[in-house]
């Protein structure tokens, strides 16, 4: 197994706890192993957002993940003798409570946990992992802390350190160029400032942050500070109930006009969040249904449908899970070192195209979406510009 590698960018509250031993893989009643040496049975614990704020984001992941469980068994739901057992808990987005949650699990003889739409919830339960020493494969939570944290740590998505390269690549060069961070004062804003300066800084650019008051409601000051200083590419990171009148600030002052906006796509939710600026905006993108066109992705679509949801931004988060959940335990049969060591440089075919469990940090490297939204009727639709390739998005290793 590899060396433990720490990647540690936000604090996480220390958590007096006692310390699970690792229990072997659950077993039906009755026990026994499988003619291949494997369990009969092995339960997965899904730790994930089926309330709260992100309960959204879960539930994409939910319906994906069930269908990339069916996917990979081909409907049984076991792989070579050994079902495959899931057990569901909701943390509501509350570290503590997915904290209390994986403890409950790992009690009961869990040690494969995933899930977890926020990273805060991510970088709690990737303490617990290691403390106990089971698998833990996040889901969406995008925090770049999370890869690297420890040998138990894996991840399904993406991380924020490919969406900031992917903003990137709407410049043809970066070395040289100027980028403007528009953001919020708070963490989220400061902390897509620091990746800004850390990636893109890294390769030559000038990057110069505006960051606007939480409580502000006048955006027209902060457009005319844009267009004064002239950048060659604006990135915005925003969030909240001001994204209409910011975005409408940039519309009606000219800076869409004037200079490249590069902003995250988020959730179909979000499509119709622009309003005018709607057509004038560059995405970077992780996925919508329409980006990838491979035979998983159809798959992974029709599965979701069929089962009345609707494919969105972090299905193939749910879905690449299950196929890399099958995997360990087919190659691990249980045991958590063999499961990690058969995820470490694992390369699968996912949504997305081509998945690498990157073995040294464990950072999945996957293909990014230049995007922009289209009208259709009374609404907007995403329309893919570019796809990015793996390996022009894929973050720095975390150090040793």
């Amino acid at each position: 197994m590899r060396v433990t590698k720490k990647l540690l960018l936000g604090s996480v509250a220390a958590t007096a706890a006692v310390v699970l031993a690792a229990c072997a893989p659950t077993t039906t009643p009755g026990g026994g192993a499988t003619e291949g040496g494997g369990p009969s049975e092995v339960t997965v614990g899904i730790v994930t957002s089926e309330s709260g704020p992100l309960a959204g984001y879960g539930k994409q992941y939910l319906d994906a993940f069930e269908a990339g469980l069916d996917y990979a068994t081909d409907g049984t739901g076991e792989i070579d003798g050994t079902t495959i057992t899931i057990e569901n808990r909701d943390d509501a987005g509350d570290p503590d409570k997915a904290v209390t949650a994986v403890k409950e699990l790992i009690g009961e003889g869990v040690n494969i946990i995933a899930g977890t739409a926020s990273s805060g919830v991510a970088l709690a339960v990737a303490e617990q992992a290691e403390q106990n020493k089971v698998l833990y494969i996040s889901g969406p939570a995008a925090a770049d802390a999370i890869t690297g944290i420890n040998d138990y740590t894996f991840r399904s998505g993406r991380q924020s350190a490919q969406d900031v390269a992917t903003a990137g690549t709407f410049l043809d060069d970066i070395e040289g160029r100027t980028i403007t961070v528009f953001a919020q004062d708070n963490a989220f804003g400061q902390g897509n400032v620091a990746a800004v300066e850390a990636i893109l800084g890294g390769q030559g650019a000038t990057v110069t942050p505006v960051l606007v008051a939480e409580d502000a409601t006048e955006f027209t000051p902060f457009a005319q500070q844009i267009l004064t200083s002239e950048p060659d590419l604006v990135f915005v990171a925003w969030a909240g109930a001001t994204s209409g009148a910011m975005w409408q600030a940039l519309s009606q002052q000219g800076v869409l006009d004037e200079i490249p906006v590069v902003t995250g796509l988020g959730d179909a939710a979000t499509f119709g969040a622009y309003g005018e600026a709607s057509e004038k905006i560059n995405f970077l993108n992780h996925y919508f249904p329409g980006a990838p066109e491979n035979d998983v992705n159809t798959a992974m679509v029709d599965a979701i449908e069929e089962a009345g949801g609707t494919a969105d931004l972090f299905s193939p988060d749910g879905f690449n899970a299950a196929i890399m959940i099958v995997h360990a335990i087919q190659e691990g049969k249980g045991d958590v070192d063999a499961m990690v060591a058969a995820l470490e440089g694992f390369e699968f075919e996912g949504p997305k195209g081509t998945m690498t469990v990157r073995e040294s940090d464990h950072a999945l490297i996957q293909e990014m979406y230049q995007v922009k939204l289209v009208a259709d009727g009374g609404a907007f639709v995403p329309e893919l510009v570019d796809t990015v390739s793996a390996d022009d998005v894929a973050p720095a290793e975390a150090a040793e």
